[in-house]
Formats: structure tokens, C-alpha cells, sequence
């Protein structure tokens, strides 16, 4: 191939022979279809194969046959084509690479042309796919070559363009084999060290897939290759740790989405983690690494709490550094050690409800992550939730407790709906209206927070009920409470029926209040449980036995009226008044009286009072039998055995489940709060560190703990103050905002 320059025109000569060219002609596919991605068919061939290799058609700029040169019917054996070039470096014999420089520079050809490429492969990454021991002879070889033909830059940087592969280069292909060897050599050709493999294999789908965040920094830490991380980011031309893919995750983003909670996992995932924090603090101490977001608007610390990734969110919570030039890196700052107890501080930035995205906000309205309530046991967001339950918890049972009492006495002494409008006369009549008017407020409000609530929560279909079960009987409370009040001054006496549900509806919402202590949270959670997975269920299945039952027992003892009683068809005045005045009692051809009948039989205060003249009296006892048993004995007993396995099962994890319930309490009561309480009941304090950044003041909560396992071991490493031993500094940690958690840890 023969390459003219015009400028930076270039136009490459095509010397395959006709043969060749028959072979590498490809089907055509639809162009409309492949421009917009949306072609479902396979990729058109694997990475690599040991089989024959189905090559990429190859269209050029400039053929022989336009210089009027003749195509060679056949190859010399000097001569290098896309096949031979493959067959050598998977050989890996460099042997058979001799005359390789000669070819090319005689025909003026590059080893980084479009025809040594098959969807952008290279002989170098074929090269690097067939490494034995670590190493392929040919690849120095390949390299030498092409910065004798001045074409390195363009050799070691190309990348695959085939849409399942694409934008991967030979660096990946190095690193993913571990070859420091190979990742050095390219790095110093000039390899760029932010390429990104953006196709669809390394995009996280369905099918197969290896998403390690694109780049290569990110692709040597989810491989755990701490030398080469280190390599990347320390060379003379090094990785930049900010650089984010196409999703905007960082390479510790990447590294929190490869962890899959394991023990081996998480120690190699943070120990890279914490390898890269240090590297990036020690080159760049200005770059605070761990805020940057990704295009969700998440922080590592934030994705691995929307994912579940316990190991490393845990650890992210709880890092300490103890070097004086990496403290600022730190989380966790130890105050001070007395044999068992720790007294620690929490940095709360990121965590605590006052920032958007919280880590509190993402485990508690998290319905999809499986494991969250786990989550919310570690430190310190187990003592913080503690902490705000005992500011503002039990003041949110007392004020509605408050309002219960006035709708009962309001509903106690209502008015009848005809005498509106109501004017008052004594002071007894204003209180009643102005307990009228609280009432009315504090049912708008239930009303407006049971849509913001579920707006908040988004729950899914499936866990409607779970996680949406307060708010949906808050807005049912207010909604009824309104319906209500409409009716009533449309002078309807039909207001009562609404009241009255109304009435009852909140005092069974008195136990959302009651989550926040440990024995009525747990019962009342039990409630919750057995309402929504037994009782629903169980509801749903008798009402179709009940209506079954009722509509075969209706139609069977029905009478059709016969066309010649005309008389009792259309009875005179006299007849309809007398009829009027007698006492009619109801009887199983009433679809409504069947069906209380029924439901009476089902509770054991049925009453066979049947017409026994009947014709069918043998099939209408063969459905009452039936019934009874499908409904009395098989369901009823059914029911009793859920609950009771419901009972089990929210037992052995009643104290995980309450703390969620709790912790979604305190959350809901929090964000009720008015904007001038919140800052009063804010947790923590403001503290001033002595880091490497100076005037590093955070805001922290400080937990005492329990931990036998380290009492006597970092004494020496401990001073009585996290950064400094300045005592004026610690006038600001009198205050009591704090916990206290026992444990092994």
C-alpha cells in the first residue's frame, strides 16, 4: 500500500489482489439501522479467536488500478497482508516478521493503516491477546517497526471501532492481561492514559458486559493492579484521577460498582480506594477527589449507599487516616481512648439530611436496596438517627396526640348539617368552631403530606404498601376528613359516615408515632406486616368465595314472575300503601341479605332459616356446605397460619425492620419541621481539625463506642485530640450531640 500526502490529505493504494478482495467483502446491513444503533444482531466478530478471523471489509481512498498498475495475481513471499501480520504475532515468532520494516517502507505502507485493521485491531492488540508467560516477542518487534516508519503515535493509540469493542486500545489489552512490562513500553510511545472502551461490552446490560468505568486507570484498580494504579497516575505523562467516563463516574465510582459486598472483594476494592485517595492528596492536595459526581449528581460515598455496597460504604463512613499529611482524608477522628471506649467524630458532611442527595435520604427512600436496613446500623448514622429521635420524636407524638383530642371532642358534640349556617352564642360555641377550624387544618395538612410523601418515595408497584402503608392512610385520613366537610356544608346528613371512618383512622395512625420506641415499633411493624402480606390476600380470595357463593344462592331460590300476574305487577294505591306498612323480612333471594347471611356463617353466627318447600333444596345445601368449609375451615385456618409464620419471620429480623420503620419516622418528622427549627435541632458540631489543610472545619457527631478487640493496641497512636493537642480547641465539643454504641467491632 502506498500512501500519497497532499497536505493532511491522505490517500492510501490498495494492492490486494481480486481474490482477496472477494474475501473480504462483507453483506451489506442497514445503514439506517447501524447509524442509529439499533441493529440486535451479534457483534460481527469476538475480540479474539484462534479460528479463522473474520476481517473488516476495507475501503480506500486510492486503488493501483486508477495509476493504471496492473493487480498481481498472486503474493511473493515478501509480502505482509492483515492475515499474515495475525497469524505471526498469535504465533508470537518473531522470526516471522522479517522484512516486515522493508515491505512497508519499499510500499510506502504504515503498520497503522486501514488495512492492517479489522474493526480497529490492530497486530499489537492481537499481540497482546496472545501473551504467554507475560510476553509476546513480536510485540517490541511491531513497535520497533513503526517508529521506523514514523507511525508509533497513531500505532499504540488505535481502537477497536466495532460497536461491542469500541474504544478499546492496546493499553487496556495490557493492563487487563497485567503486564506491567507492556503497560510501561506504551505509556512511553505515547498510549493515551484517558482512553475510553465505550462500546457495548463495557457498558453495564444484560448480556455479557465488564463495565470498569472506561479508562485505564479505572480498568488497573476494578482489576486490583495496585502497581500499575500507581504507575498510571506517577508517570511523566500521568492518568488524571478527575477524568470521568460517559456515565461521569469517576475511577472511584467505578471502584464502588465492581464491589459485590464479599469479604475478599472489599478488602482489595478499598485498599485501591484508599491507594488512589493518598496518590491524588500527595500530587494534588487541593483536589478533593471523593466530591466529585457523576451525572446522577451521586458521590462514591452516595452511589455505594443507592447500591447496596455495605463493605465499601462502611468503610468510606469509617476511615481514618493516622499520618498528619493524610488526616485530611479521614472521615473518622478519633478524640480520645480509655481502655474499651472509643470517643470518636463522624464527619457529617454528605451524610446528614441538611445537604440534597443525602446518604441518609438514599438508604431510607431506597426501597430497591435489599440490604439497607444493615446499612443503617453502621456508625455513625445509627447513633445520629438515635439522636434526632430523642430532639423532636416524642414533640411530634404529643402535638398529635393534642389534635386527636380535639376531633373527638369536635366529632363528640357535632351539629346537625340542617341548622347551617351555625352562628355561635356562648364561648362554648367558639371553641367548638375554632376546634372546627384546627381540625380542618390538621386534616389538609395530613392530606398534603401523604402526596408528598408518596411523591418523595416512589414506591414501586410491589412495594406500594410496604413502603407507602402511612402515607396512604394519611392521605386516606384526609381525604375522608375533607369529603367530609364538603358534604357537611352542602347540608348532607351523609357527612357523619365520613367523619366517623375519619375518627377511627387516626387513632389507629397514633402507632406511626409509637415506631419510634422499640416494643411498639416492633408490634406495630408486626400489624403492618400481617395487614399487608395475609390479610389483603386473604380478603381478596374470601370476597370472590363470598360473591360466588352469594350470586349461585340468589339465583337458585329466584322465582321468575310469571307475564299473567299483572296484579302484583302493578298493585293499586290502596294495595302499594298497605304493603308499605308491613314489616318485610329480607330472605336469601335478597342479593344483600345472602351475602350478610354468608359472612355470618363464616364468623360461626349464621342462621338456616330456609325456605325448606324448595325443589332444590339438596343443591342449595350441597353450596352452603361448601361454603363453610372453603371459607370457615380451609381459609380462616390458612389465615391464622400466615400470620403466625408472618409473626416468625418479622421476629428474626423485627430489630433490623424497626430501625428502618424508625428511621423513616424520624425522617418524615424532620422534613415537617418549621425552616426556623431546623438549624435549633440540627445534629452535631462544628469542629476545627488539625490537618494538612489548616482551618479544616467540618461538622461532626461524635459516637462513644465499645471495642474490646483494640483497647490495648492503639493507645501510642492515640492523642487526645483528633489533628492537634490543643485543649482551647475543645470548648466546642462540650456540647452533648453524640451516641453511645456497644460492640465488638
Amino acid at each position: 500500500m502506498r500512501k500519497s500526502k497532499i497536505s493532511d490529505f491522505h490517500l492510501e493504494a490498495d494492492d490486494r489482489t481480486e481474490e482477496e478482495k472477494r474475501k473480504q467483502k462483507a453483506p451489506k446491513k442497514d445503514g439506517l439501522a447501524s447509524a442509529l444503533g439499533l441493529s440486535k444482531e451479534a457483534p460481527k466478530a469476538p475480540m479474539d479467536t484462534d479460528y479463522q478471523e473474520e476481517m473488516e471489509p476495507v475501503k480506500l481512498n486510492f486503488d493501483k488500478g486508477i495509476r493504471g498498475e496492473a493487480s498481481r495475481p498472486k503474493r511473493d513471499s515478501s509480502t505482509f497482508t492483515i492475515e499474515r501480520l495475525f497469524e505471526a504475532v498469535a504465533s508470537r515468532d518473531v522470526n516471522k516478521l522479517d522484512g516486515l520494516y522493508q515491505y512497508l517502507h519499499q510500499n510506502m505502507k504504515k503498520l497503522s493503516d486501514s488495512l492492517y485493521q479489522s474493526y480497529g485491531k490492530t497486530a499489537l492488540m492481537k499481540a497482546l491477546l496472545h501473551l504467554k508467560d507475560g510476553k509476546n516477542e513480536t510485540i517490541e518487534e511491531l513497535v520497533k517497526v513503526s517508529e521506523r516508519i514514523g507511525d508509533i503515535k497513531e500505532f499504540v493509540n488505535a481502537a477497536f471501532t466495532d460497536s461491542y469493542y469500541k474504544g478499546q486500545t492496546a493499553l487496556h489489552i495490557a493492563i487487563e492481561r497485567r503486564s506491567m512490562f507492556y503497560v510501561k513500553l506504551l505509556v512511553s510511545k505515547g498510549a493515551d492514559v484517558h482512553a475510553k472502551a465505550c462500546g457495548k461490552f463495557f457498558q453495564p446490560h444484560n448480556g455479557p458486559n465488564f463495565y470498569f468505568g472506561e479508562l485505564p486507570l479505572s480498568l488497573a484498580a476494578c482489576t486490583n493492579q495496585p502497581d500499575i494504579v500507581s504507575y498510571l497516575m506517577e508517570n511523566e505523562y500521568p492518568a488524571d484521577a478527575k477524568m470521568a467516563d460517559s456515565h461521569g463516574n469517576t475511577v472511584l465510582h467505578a471502584l464502588v460498582l465492581v464491589a459485590d459486598n464479599s469479604n475478599g472483594n472489599t478488602e482489595f476494592i478499598t485498599a485501591i480506594y484508599d491507594r488512589i485517595l493518598k496518590i491524588t492528596a500527595r500530587l494534588h492536595p487541593k483536589i478533593k477527589l471523593e466530591e466529585k459526581e457523576n451525572n446522577d449528581g451521586l458521590t462514591a460515598l452516595k452511589l455505594a449507599a443507592k447500591n447496596g455496597k455495605i463493605g465499601v460504604f462502611s468503610h468510606i463512613l469509617q476511615r481514618e487516616f493516622q499520618e498528619n499529611h493524610y488526616k485530611h482524608l479521614s472521615r473518622k477522628f478519633t478524640e480520645w481512648v480509655y481502655g474499651p471506649v472509643h470517643s470518636s467524630l463522624y464527619d457529617l458532611s454528605s451524610v446528614d439530611t441538611n445537604e440534597n442527595k443525602s446518604v441518609l435520604e438514599i438508604l431510607i427512600y431506597g426501597s430497591e436496596i435489599p440490604n439497607r436496613h444493615e446499612m443503617l446500623e453502621k456508625e455513625p448514622l445509627s447513633c445520629l438517627l438515635e439522636d434526632k429521635w430523642k430532639k423532636f420524636g416524642g414533640g411530634n407524638f404529643l402535638v398529635y396526640l393534642v389534635y386527636l383530642l380535639i376531633f373527638t371532642t369536635v366529632a363528640y358534640n357535632k351539629k346537625d348539617a340542617t341548622q347551617l349556617p351555625f352562628i355561635p352564642d356562648d364561648a362554648w360555641d367558639y371553641l367548638y368552631v375554632f376546634g372546627q377550624l384546627l381540625t380542618l387544618l390538621a386534616n389538609c395538612y395530613f392530606f398534603v403530606i401523604g402526596i408528598v410523601g408518596m411523591t418523595r418515595k416512589r414506591p414501586k408497584l410491589q412495594t406500594l404498601l410496604i413502603d407507602g402503608y402511612y402515607e396512604i392512610l394519611f392521605f386516606s385520613q384526609g381525604l375522608l376528613f375533607l369529603v367530609a366537610t364538603a358534604l357537611y356544608w352542602a347540608r348532607r346528613q351523609e357527612y357523619l359516615g365520613f367523619l366517623v371512618i375519619c375518627l377511627a383512622l387516626s387513632w389507629v395512625n397514633v402507632l406511626y408515632f409509637s415506631r419510634g420506641h422499640k416494643h411498639m415499633g416492633i408490634y406495630s411493624i408486626m400489624i403492618q406486616m400481617m395487614i399487608v402480606s395475609d390479610i389483603l390476600r386473604f380478603f381478596f380470595v374470601y370476597i370472590v368465595f363470598l360473591l360466588g357463593f352469594s350470586a349461585a344462592l340468589v339465583t337458585l331460590l329466584m322465582e321468575p314472575q310469571l307475564k299473567n300476574q299483572t296484579e302484583i305487577e302493578n298493585p293499586s294505591l290502596s294495595d302499594a300503601s298497605t304493603t308499605n306498612n308491613k314489616c318485610v323480612t329480607p330472605h336469601y333471594q335478597n342479593v344483600s341479605h345472602t351475602i350478610l347471611q354468608l359472612f355470618k356463617f363464616t364468623i360461626g353466627m349464621g342462621d338456616i332459616e330456609f325456605i325448606h318447600t324448595h325443589q332444590y333444596m339438596e343443591v342449595f345445601y350441597l353450596l352452603l356446605i361448601g361454603y363453610i368449609v372453603l371459607s370457615y375451615i380451609l381459609l380462616l385456618n390458612l389465615l391464622i397460619a400466615l400470620m403466625n409464620n408472618t409473626v416468625k419471620k418479622t421476629t428474626m429480623e423485627s430489630a433490623g425492620i424497626w430501625r428502618l420503620q424508625r428511621a423513616l419516622t424520624i425522617l418524615e418528622m424532620e422534613k415537617r419541621l418549621p425552616c426556623c427549627l431546623k438549624k435549633s435541632f440540627r445534629s452535631g458540631v462544628e469542629r476545627k481539625l488539625g490537618t494538612a489543610f489548616g482551618d479544616d472545619r467540618r461538622r461532626c457527631f461524635r459516637v462513644e463506642e465499645m471495642n474490646w478487640n483494640k483497647w490495648n493496641t492503639d493507645l501510642v497512636n492515640i492523642s487526645e485530640d483528633p489533628g492537634c493537642c490543643d485543649r482551647s480547641q475543645r470548648t466546642d465539643l462540650d456540647s452533648p450531640s453524640g451516641g453511645f454504641s456497644i460492640g465488638l467491632k
